[in-house]
């Protein structure tokens, strides 16, 4: 008697198989948290507030960018400096336009090329001088706070160019603020940068295997050094922008911003061994990461609880990102 063949499973359309990806179910989460803080409380996910939750998420977005090509290009690459970096560059362009309008684009450049030049030191001490990543940033975060202290001398004096505030904070279309333009511009930017420029695809290969890499020819020392130096850059502009729209300085400014930044790029699908992902998930991780944030204010959640949720979304995104792939060498 010739035995009964197996049955053969269906296999699911490769046509569907995008809605499995990081981005999509984070976009779907994000939805999720719409419903449920309009459930919670009516009016939260009204247009009004969507432009405003889109206007906050824009700051993290931004400063995102660069934490994004640093774990991209793995090496356990994770750049702690960037909250003190956001700060410092919010504080160079407070500070020297004294409020002139005329100012901003000199000063704007400099503040950038200040975050620029930290990136590379911490490139220089994680490529060449092998620290690891983690001990390098945060310790170039000691080190930037205190240039800021140096630049302020302890005491932050001067005023935002007014036409910043018209720029970042005023809306353009359809009630959306300027930050969310600039932040999606970017991100059109960086996406093309990943996917259609050598660089991009140096990234991808070095994430993948340095080991590869380097016998490919690849410069793989040269590469870290410019990512870190990228991050440090868009970390500075990011803090121009929040300073559009806080319209003041203070020391700890863009502190907050450092550990939502990590959790944005691992919850868009962007593994921590680096070679997998893209700037396209970490946008719709940064969404994510605020909504939850307005979530909790509204439920009333002070501060400290919410950076002690934000603590656990991460530990919890690590559990599960960090067992895709073993670290490579």
């Amino acid at each position: 008697m010739t035995p009964a063949l197996p049955e053969r499973q269906p296999r699911r359309s490769p046509r569907w198989a995008w809605l499995r990806t990081p981005p999509i179910i984070a976009l779907g989460l994000a939805v999720l948290l719409l419903l449920i803080g309009e459930g919670v409380r009516s009016g939260f996910a009204s247009p009004e507030q969507i432009a405003n939750i889109l206007r906050i998420t824009a700051f993290l977005g931004i400063v995102a960018i660069g934490q994004t090509l640093v774990v991209l290009a793995g090496g356990e690459g994770i750049d702690l400096s960037v909250g003190a970096v956001m700060t410092l560059g919010a504080v160079i362009v407070y500070r020297f336009t004294a409020g002139h309008n005329e100012l901003l684009i000199p000063v704007l450049l400099t503040a950038l090329a200040a975050g620029f030049l930290i990136g590379v030191v911490n490139g220089l001490g994680v490529a060449l001088v092998r620290i690891p990543p983690l001990v390098m940033t945060l310790g170039m975060t000691g080190v930037v706070k205190g240039l800021i202290l140096v630049v302020t001398g302890g005491r932050i004096s001067g005023a935002m160019p007014p036409i910043m505030a018209n720029i970042v904070s005023a809306s353009w279309v359809a009630g959306l603020a300027g930050s969310v333009f600039i932040w999606v511009l970017l991100g059109v930017g960086v996406s093309l940068l990943l996917q259609r420029t050598r660089y991009g695809k140096a990234v991808y290969a070095v994430g993948a295997s340095p080991r590869a890499a380097r016998l490919s020819g690849m410069r793989v020392e040269r590469l870290t050094v410019l990512t870190y130096g990228l991050s440090g850059m868009f970390a500075a502009l990011a803090g121009a922008v929040l300073l559009g729209y806080t319209q003041s300085v203070f020391i700890t400014l863009g502190d907050s911003y450092t550990l939502p930044s990590i959790a944005a790029v691992v919850l868009g699908g962007t593994t921590l061994a680096g070679g997998v992902g893209g700037y396209a998930g970490t946008m719709t991780g940064a969404l994510v990461l605020t909504l939850i944030s307005s979530l909790l204010i509204t439920l009333g959640l002070p501060e400290f609880g919410r950076q002690i949720v934000y603590g656990l979304i991460l530990l919890a995104l690590l559990s599960v990102y960090g067992r895709q792939r073993g670290l490579r060498s």
